[in-house]
């Protein structure tokens, strides 16, 4: 990856990073709890990028991660990604995956079908876990099956999905909310 280059920037959810070549983006990592962490899983992606100032391009990419993570809709169509060590297969599912529109989801199964190989659901499964695109790839909206939250996307855990799918409307009334989920994951109180 020579001449790669990465910076880290802020968003409402924390400090991210994304990283780029001359042929696009390469990665995009959401935030850590630390940013040290935010740029070491970056940069395990991406060893030999160097930081640096991001070009109009990758400044626009960047401000549309931005805004995604404030609940702001965002087309990221036009950005150009670094497809060059991926396999093709992936790649087939990652285009799939962009096409979804904001606010609706599919399934694994539809993935499969749509990258040609109906019957691949593991690679897809396998695709979606190595995202290397967060949101401009928008793998928390694939699921491994029609309204099932609860399978991990690329760097982002079942909270962030569910997040991520609450802001676009994606989610089906009368499911846990993430207060819920946070409510049932916080110690109780005993009673007195």
């Amino acid at each position: 990856m020579a001449g790669a280059a990465y910076t880290i920037f802020d968003t409402l959810m924390g400090r991210c990073g994304i990283a780029w070549s001359d042929g696009g983006v390469l990665a995009v990592q959401l935030a850590e709890s630390r940013e040290i962490d935010t740029r070491r899983r970056l940069l395990r992606q991406c060893p030999d990028a160097r930081e640096s100032r991001p070009s109009v391009e990758i400044a626009a990419a960047l401000g549309g991660i931005a805004a995604t993570l404030r609940g702001a809709p965002h087309d990221f169509s036009d950005v150009q990604l670094d497809l060059g060590d991926l396999p093709a297969f992936d790649c087939r599912v990652y285009e799939a995956i962009r096409s979804i529109p904001r606010g609706q989801t599919a399934t694994h199964a539809d993935l499969a079908k749509q990258a040609g190989s109906s019957g691949a659901l593991d690679a897809v499964d396998h695709a979606v876990r190595r995202n290397p695109f967060a949101l401009i790839v928008p793998c928390h909206r694939a699921l491994p099956v029609a309204g099932d939250t609860r399978g991990i996307c690329a760097n982002g855990g079942v909270i962030t999905r569910r997040r991520l799918l609450a802001m676009e409307g994606a989610l089906a009334a009368g499911g846990p909310s993430l207060f819920d989920v946070l409510l049932t994951a916080a110690p109780r109180q005993p009673e007195r």
